[in-house]
């Protein structure tokens, strides 16, 4: 049975983060790479988003993920909206 990843949302079969979310070792990306990743994806899907809308998109979805629900760029992100 899938389930997302705890990082982005993508279903996965096991594990707690997706193929895309992880570093040649295995390990959780670190929080800029994944951040500037998810940017450039929504900026891809919608060619006509500014870019600091994008920004604050995905940190607005980062907060729902386990993985950086805590992390102190996305609380910042929250308390000043």
């Amino acid at each position: 049975m899938k389930h997302p990843c705890e990082s982005c949302g993508m279903p996965i079969d096991n594990g707690c983060y997706c193929t895309y979310c992880v570093d040649a070792q295995g390990n959780l990306q670190d929080f800029e790479t994944r951040f500037e990743r998810m940017v450039q994806w929504a900026l891809r899907e919608d060619t006509s988003l500014p870019r600091a809308q994008a920004e604050a998109n995905t940190l607005a979805y980062m907060a729902r993920m386990p993985a950086w629900a805590q992390h102190p760029r996305v609380i910042a992100a929250q308390t000043a909206s």
